[in-house]
């Protein structure tokens, strides 16, 4: 099982579960603004709306 595979493997488990994924990735912005003091919350936003965005987080309707 190579890299790609891996990759299509979470982005199928993504799609069946997307609440949970950006739940997830609100999480770990979460601890990133944490960790950090909240010195780089701009880009941590960024960062999460960009994963979100490649994913197809709950925001997004599947493709038909």
């Amino acid at each position: 099982m190579g890299l790609g595979d891996i990759v299509d493997k979470a982005k199928d488990l993504a799609a069946d579960h997307p609440d949970q994924v950006d739940q997830g990735i609100d999480k770990a912005g979460d601890a990133v603004d944490a960790r950090t003091g909240g010195t780089h919350v701009g880009q941590v936003d960024k960062a999460q709306e960009a994963v979100k965005d490649r994913l197809g987080g709950a925001d997004q309707q599947p493709p038909a």
